[in-house]
């Protein structure tokens, strides 16, 4: 096992901290996701097609598709 250099040390504790951030992104993604399906489903109820809702987005139906289905 390799001992850290003192030279290094802040390469590592941005590692760490970039490492948490990433974490913490990957846990609003999934709330958010959630909200993103819910706003979906609201919408289709509302009488909207999800091409609809995919033009207004600029994405594909297939990509509502797969937002409505993500709860």
């Amino acid at each position: 096992m390799k001992t850290i250099q003192p030279e290094h040390r802040d390469t590592f504790d941005e590692l760490k901290r970039v490492r948490l951030e990433a974490l913490e992104h990957a846990r609003v993604a999934r709330d958010l996701s959630g909200r993103r399906a819910e706003l979906v489903e609201e919408l289709t109820g509302l009488g909207y097609a999800q091409a609809d809702i995919a033009r207004e987005l600029g994405v594909s139906r297939q990509a509502i598709q797969k937002m409505s289905s993500a709860r």
